[in-house]
This record gives C-alpha cells, sequence and structure tokens, in this order.
C-alpha cells in the first residue's frame, strides 16, 4: 500500500511481508526536508515498528557531492535508530553511490543488511 507518492520519494507498507519501504529518486534539497520528514514520521508511526522490517531502497539515489557525505552519513544513522525489527538498504544502482553508501554503512557500524534489489519494490 502507497502511503506517499512524492516526485523525490515514496513510501509505502507492505502489512503482508511486514516492511516499510522508503524510495528515494535522487536527492532531497533542503527546501523539502521538513516535508519528508512529516510524511515519514506519519508513515512509520501506523505500523508497530518493533514487528517491520524498515527498507531503504536507495536504487535510484544518485552520487552525493563529497561535501554532503556527512549529512547523508547522520541520515542513514538517523534510518538505524527508528527503532525498526531490522534494517534493509537497496545499494543504488550508480557504481559512485553504491560505494558512498558502503562507506557509510562501515563508518556507522550498520547492523543491517545492504542487498542488490529488493524482492518486491514499490509500484505505482
Amino acid at each position: 500500500m502507497i502511503v506517499v507518492d512524492k516526485k523525490k520519494y515514496k513510501m509505502a507498507i507492505n502489512e503482508v511481508s511486514k516492511e516499510v519501504h522508503v524510495q528515494l529518486h535522487g536527492l532531497i534539497r533542503e527546501e523539502d526536508v521538513e516535508g519528508y520528514l512529516i510524511d515519514l514520521n506519519d508513515t512509520i508511526n501506523k505500523v508497530s515498528r518493533n514487528a517491520y522490517t524498515f527498507v531503504l531502497d536507495a536504487t535510484h539515489q544518485t552520487p552525493v557531492p563529497s561535501k554532503v557525505v556527512p549529512q547523508l552519513e547522520q541520515t542513514i544513522q538517523f534510518y538505524s535508530n527508528l527503532g525498526f525489527r531490522d534494517m534493509l538498504v537497496v545499494q543504488p544502482s550508480s557504481k559512485i553511490a553504491q560505494v558512498q553508501i558502503r562507506n557509510i554503512l562501515e563508518r556507522i557500524e550498520f547492523k543491517g543488511t545492504f542487498i542488490e534489489k529488493v524482492s518486491h519494490s514499490i509500484s505505482r
């Protein structure tokens, strides 16, 4: 069930597989962050986090400038601390973005799983 469908991101709850999916498209601009966080909180508050897996689908994530990497790292750390049973990060299709995300996951000692593709993605 798609909960949020915006140009830069989508959020969905899959009650069968007990997953909350967040799919990003490119970069979220600073002026869009507040709306994104409101949508994220609304979405994750619809489920019992300790029974659900958080799936961050970064397939369409673009490489970020080096000066933005610290903010991306903080964001992924934030996701890791939301209290979900497990967390999956789907690797970006961009090789550069893959390396950026993989390096961040190593630095934050990510306890979830970095996967190649999601078994069921968000559809329109």
